[in-house]
């Protein structure tokens, strides 16, 4: 029937009993699974995490500057990660860095654009803090 036709006769289940085959345009039929995986690797995105520094201190003016920044980064669809460095006696005091931190979150979470990934917590001398974009289905 098949080579009447034209076509290839495929295995489509070896192992079933008895075997299953199918009648097709064998090149036809792998050009077109190729064509939606390139389709698929298309719509695929690649999450970057991008960085954001800042110190406990840094004026409101800096601190609107990398928030604006975090928020197009989330926009874009790219993790960030928010860091807070700690110099000296700022050591001593890791509620300020904090409270900027969970600033940067509330404002986030008020602009419906990120969800925390990984809340702030203290590595070394560093505070650190993940934000994750919100997907369509979250949203």
């Amino acid at each position: 029937m098949a080579k009447q036709r034209g076509l290839d006769v495929i295995e489509v289940s070896p192992t079933a009993n008895p075997p299953v085959c199918r009648i097709m345009d064998y090149g036809k039929y792998k050009y077109e699974l190729g064509k939606r995986e390139r389709e698929a690797q298309k719509k695929q995105r690649m999450t970057e995490v991008k960085g954001i520094r800042m110190r406990p201190g840094t004026d409101e003016h800096d601190f609107q500057f990398k928030l604006r920044n975090a928020l197009k980064f989330l926009k874009e669809g790219h993790k960030v990660k928010v860091t807070v460095i700690f110099r000296s006696r700022e050591f001593t005091h890791p509620e300020f860095a904090r409270e900027s931190l969970n600033r940067m979150a509330e404002i986030a979470k008020e602009e419906n654009v990120a969800t925390v990934e990984k809340s702030a917590s203290m590595e070394g001398r560093t505070m650190t803090m993940i934000l994750a974009p919100i997907t369509e289905k979250e949203k």
